[in-house]
């Protein structure tokens, strides 16, 4: 598989509330030469599905958390190269959504480094999860996620692209992190999602949104955009993935990345 490599010609710099801690964090995206690097102080992690520690309600990666919205916009603009320095342990909620990781990082531009070359996937990845799955084969970004919650509203929800990347700006990036009414109680008394509120998470009620959606199937998008996120990490162009994902979790994707990471 012989790919474009790709990184930004300026600095990108974001500011705002760590998603789950609520602390103020500045992160500044460099051009980079030497692959997708997090910093966090002295420490630094290549964004590599070996160096998760975590993937509950979030991919942590080393001592830095709910990094996928960063890779989801990375993946979305196809940068393959980016040095991304946070003051504090955690990536900033922003809206809730990738979509001003995108913008700032677009707004930076990107700069050509060439041509790259590695195995192509030769045999199709499967990862049963429970009720969850994901299946990945070497394809031309073909993606699909189903989102289903059961007899609980909404259901069903499918969302399907024959081009990832060309649908990701207008329909995968702006779609918000979201929970479950009965799930807030929980979430709030362990401290959790400090740095959201009801502009950047979307709330689903018992019979519809508490909140105003961006769109109808904003749940099942910020999915694909999760999903998109944790893939990434094994650094393979989205566009050259066909992926099939069914109810999928951190732990899932992130497993499937480790399994493309072998290649």
């Amino acid at each position: 598989m012989i790919y474009k490599r790709s990184t930004l010609k300026g600095k990108a710099v974001f500011e705002g509330l760590g998603l789950h801690s609520g602390v103020p964090v500045r992160v500044i995206v460099r051009p980079s030469g030497d692959g997708i690097l997090f910093r966090y102080g002295s420490q630094s992690w290549a964004a590599s599905p070996a160096n998760v520690t975590d993937t509950r309600r979030c991919t942590k990666l080393g001592e830095i958390s709910t990094v996928e919205h960063m890779m989801s916009a990375l993946a979305g603009l196809e940068i393959t190269d980016a040095d991304i320095e946070v003051s504090a342990p955690e990536l900033p909620a922003m809206d809730g959504s990738a979509a001003p990781f995108y913008e700032g990082l677009l707004a930076a531009g990107r700069e050509d480094l060439g041509e790259a070359e590695r195995p192509s996937i030769f045999s199709r990845i499967f990862v049963p999860d429970g009720d969850a799955k994901i299946a990945i084969s070497a394809g031309t970004g073909l993606w699909r996620y189903e989102f289903d919650t059961g007899e609980r509203w909404p259901g069903l929800q499918v969302f399907e692209t024959d081009d990832v990347v060309r649908d990701y700006r207008p329909r995968i990036a702006p779609a918000r992190t979201f929970g479950f009414e009965e799930e807030l109680p929980m979430i709030q008394a362990a401290g959790l999602a400090k740095g959201l509120d009801e502009e950047s998470a979307l709330v689903l009620g018992k019979d519809g949104y508490l909140n105003e959606a961006r769109c109808a199937d904003e749940p099942v998008l910020h999915k694909m955009l999760d999903a998109i996120g944790d893939l990434y990490l094994a650094g393979i162009p989205i566009r050259f993935m066909n992926v099939v994902a069914i109810r999928t979790g951190h732990a899932a994707t992130v497993k499937a990345a480790m399994m493309l990471d072998d290649w």
